[in-house]
């Protein structure tokens, strides 16, 4: 009989390791799309220092230097990847705001693919891929040169708070199930 591991893995009953046995405790994630339904805790309220650290570090992302056509790129790419549909729809909106181009919004999934973006947008979507996915991937030396070309020295590091900061915010929305109209942030 063949089992569903966390993870995504399948495996026979007889071909399980002690790992895998421990994690068949742990509930399968079957859709890792955010799930509407109720608010499962308002962490404004019952955990204010943890909405002031996140605003902390999207003051700290707004005042960076780095461009509102990039982080908003990043944003909309780390959503994409770990299917925070809040962030998604709100960052798609912030982007609108600031006259990003269609045609650019909807190649973000497949920006390996496109010529529509620059360089330097390129490498902060490889950056936030890497980053997103740091437990799928391996941060390569040729990657981080790559992009580091692109952006320098505090750049990078910021670049880098940016994608933490987004990929902090997906896991809060998902999993409290957050409803954009309660955002705090102004964009």
């Amino acid at each position: 009989m063949a089992l569903l591991l966390a993870g995504g893995y399948m495996a026979s009953a007889g071909d399980k390791t002690e790992g895998e046995a421990a994690r068949d405790k742990i509930p399968v994630v079957t859709a890792a799309v955010h799930t509407p339904g109720p608010l499962r805790l308002d962490y404004f309220s019952e955990a204010p220092g943890v909405l002031k650290a996140m605003s902390g570090l999207e003051e700290q992302v707004r005042n960076s230097g780095l461009e509102k056509s990039i982080l908003v790129l990043v944003k909309i790419r780390a959503s994409q990847l770990n299917q925070c549909l809040y962030c998604l729809d709100m960052h798609e909106r912030e982007a609108v705001k600031i006259a990003t181009d269609q045609a650019k919004l909807d190649a973000v999934a497949r920006w390996r693919e496109s010529e529509l973006f620059s360089p330097r947008e390129r490498a902060a979507l490889a950056w936030t891929d890497a980053l997103t996915l740091i437990s799928k991937t391996t941060i390569t030396d040729e990657l981080f040169n790559e992009v580091s070309t692109r952006f320098k020295g505090g750049e990078l590091a910021n670049l880098s708070l940016a994608i933490i900061a987004i990929n902090g915010w997906n896991r809060l929305n998902i999993g409290f199930r957050d409803e954009p109209q309660r955002c705090p942030i102004d964009f």
